[in-house]
């Protein structure tokens, strides 16, 4: 696939939309097609976390995606003009976890400062304020967090805070300790490719988010912000299905005038 050439984002921040994977959670609906081109009401999965980075400035756009339907994704997005940006592609030939989805982008980001956002997250309030402060910080990485259930914490990675400072990532704990979890936005700097480079694979035999950022955590060179609006992720029947509902609960509330 023929990369676009690059152009930098707000203030040089690019950004990465991983749209891999193999969907074994959605199946039999991604038996023939990418699960980010599912819909979610009158929109195709992916075309969420494309406006967050959109309305976060960012322009210059990587989107990592499966060797499987590689074919339709470009052929939804082009070039990337339609949508007013310029969009690259590479071919993710392995599902190995977001680490190695992520480690995709070394060329494509270079020296510069990134954001990648989950193919199937969906924000309810702009990152904007958030990528300004990684842009103009000198901390290497920063997460957004957002408060969930109890049963939704155990199956993500969860904040550990003390005196209001995280102090701890624990990836899918069987207790969790708080209800705060790292969504799937991840602010690195170009050093998270040399991070990746050194992670083994955990016994789910693939490399794991949570491993980066304690990386950057025990650097000290992690931050973080709290959503208030809170996300959504659709990588599952029932959670497709709540997607769909409450995207079109929002968009009828929009129309009213």
């Amino acid at each position: 696939m023929v990369a676009a050439a690059t152009e930098k984002g707000a203030e040089g921040v690019k950004g990465v939309i991983l749209a891999g994977g193999t969907g074994s959670r959605l199946m039999p609906l991604t038996k023939v097609t990418n699960k980010h081109l599912l819909p979610v009401y009158d929109k195709p999965m992916i075309f969420y976390p494309l406006q967050t980075l959109k309305d976060a400035g960012i322009k210059d756009i990587l989107v990592v995606t499966g060797v499987h339907h590689a074919s339709a994704v470009s052929t939804l997005l082009g070039s990337g003009k339609e949508y007013g940006v310029r969009f690259s592609y590479k071919l993710q030939k392995k599902a190995g976890g977001l680490p190695q989805a992520i480690g995709l982008a070394e060329e494509f980001v270079g020296r510069d400062k990134f954001v990648s956002i989950n193919g199937d997250n969906l924000l309810f309030e702009s990152i904007k304020p958030f990528v300004r402060k990684f842009a103009k910080g000198t901390e290497q990485a920063r997460i957004l967090l957002a408060r969930t259930s109890r049963e939704e914490a155990k199956k993500a990675g969860v904040a550990v805070f003390k005196r209001g400072k995280i102090v701890d990532l624990v990836e899918k704990p069987k207790d969790p300790p708080t209800n705060w979890v790292s969504i799937g936005v991840y602010m690195s700097g170009p050093e998270v490719f040399d991070i990746i480079r050194c992670l083994r694979p955990s016994k789910r035999g693939e490399l794991e988010i949570t491993d980066v950022n304690r990386t950057y955590l025990t650097r000290g060179t992690l931050k973080y912000d709290k959503l208030r609006k809170g996300w959504m992720d659709a990588g599952t029947i029932d959670e497709l299905w709540r997607a769909n509902n409450v995207m079109r609960d929002l968009a009828h509330t929009a129309r009213k005038p």
